[in-house]
């Protein structure tokens, strides 16, 4: 199995404007982002609770240099999002998102608790694929339709 250096053929993103990329490279991204956000707001259950949290609030415990930290993994969402063809306005407010909870975080006490509620990185992987689902031509993948049908 090749690691992602390995299948990264430089050449192939040289000179490839965003939004210009095939469908697999599209999804292959979303999929990487996707795994991301989770990460970092919603991969530890409390015992015990309902209570949802990520690697983003166990960082905020750190004072000031943890939410640097997290701010700026979940500046990559960003990144990779502009490099798919996000448009300006979808990446502005992508990062009020991140610079939000960025700066929130930052709070002694209530920032840590602000952290477990606000999951900025998920609502940010979810704008993109609202956009994506209904442009999903800008990015060569076909619209999805859900449907749900009763059989009566």
């Amino acid at each position: 199995m090749s690691t992602m250096f390995e299948r990264m053929d430089r050449s192939s993103f040289e000179g490839r404007f965003a939004g210009s990329l095939p469908a697999g490279d599209f999804d292959e991204s979303f999929a990487r982002i996707e795994a991301l956000a989770k990460i970092l707001d919603s991969a530890i259950r409390i015992p015990g609770t309902k209570v949802v949290m990520g690697v983003d609030a166990v960082l905020g415990l750190v004072p000031v240099i943890g939410d640097v930290i997290s701010g700026a993994i979940a500046s990559y969402i960003i990144w990779e999002a502009r490099r798919l063809g996000a448009p300006r306005w979808l990446i502005a407010r992508m990062a009020m998102n991140t610079a939000l909870d960025t700066a929130v975080g930052g709070i002694p006490i209530f920032g840590d608790m602000f952290d477990v509620a606000y999951k900025s990185n998920l609502k940010n992987v979810a704008l993109l694929k609202r956009h994506a689902d209904k442009h999903g031509h800008r990015y060569g993948r076909r619209p999805t339709i859900d449907a749900t049908y009763t059989v009566g």
